[in-house]
């Protein structure tokens, strides 16, 4: 658990699972089975796994998306970060079965074809990536943002974003990068 925050602003507690959150505590017995169907990046999976393996997990090696990175596994650092029905979820938490029946976008399905999603042409524009391991999900969360707050003040940002780390410690660029987004969306 974070005791100084992330490094967008220090005290913070941990992101709280808030009203439309889809975590299911992992009770199953380890050797049952899910059976369900999910929609991930436009595409639909009927998915039979373990009921306790996480979203992260099954996205990462069952379908090779590696946009969403397993950082800490306890949803403290957002690197595993992305959008369930067009809300940020942790995908270390989730239950691949959690998200039955629901739409989940990774950083690779989030742009159309060539053309990029207008975030993510804002954290290239301002070099808002070091090593990149967090820019996937920072660029999902500031998505799940403009979703839901399509015009944040500063002190919005900041506290959505404070759910992220990013060692590299890029956070001005990346703040710049959703300004940016903001700043696109509005013309």
């Amino acid at each position: 658990m974070r005791s100084q925050g992330s490094g967008f602003r220090r005290g913070c507690p941990p992101l709280p699972l808030g009203p439309g959150s889809v975590y299911i505590p992992l009770v199953n017995s380890p050797d049952t089975d899910a059976t369900f169907t999910v929609t991930v990046n436009g595409r639909q999976h009927t998915v039979t796994t373990e009921a306790q393996r996480s979203l992260l997990d099954w996205l990462r090696e069952d379908l090779g998306l590696t946009g969403p990175k397993y950082g800490c596994g306890e949803g403290q650092c957002g690197a595993c970060t992305v959008l369930v029905d067009g809300r940020r979820e942790h995908a270390c938490l989730l239950p691949a079965a959690g998200a039955a029946g629901k739409s989940v976008t990774t950083i690779e399905g989030l742009g159309n074809g060539d053309q990029l999603h207008p975030v993510q042409e804002a954290f290239l524009a301002e070099g808002a990536m070091q090593c990149g391991f967090c820019t996937p999900g920072m660029i999902l969360a500031a998505v799940a943002l403009l979703n839901e707050k399509p015009q944040p003040t500063e002190a919005e940002v900041v506290a959505w974003m404070d759910a992220h780390i990013c060692r590299c410690c890029g956070y001005p660029r990346i703040l710049n990068a959703v300004r940016r987004a903001v700043a696109e969306a509005e013309r």
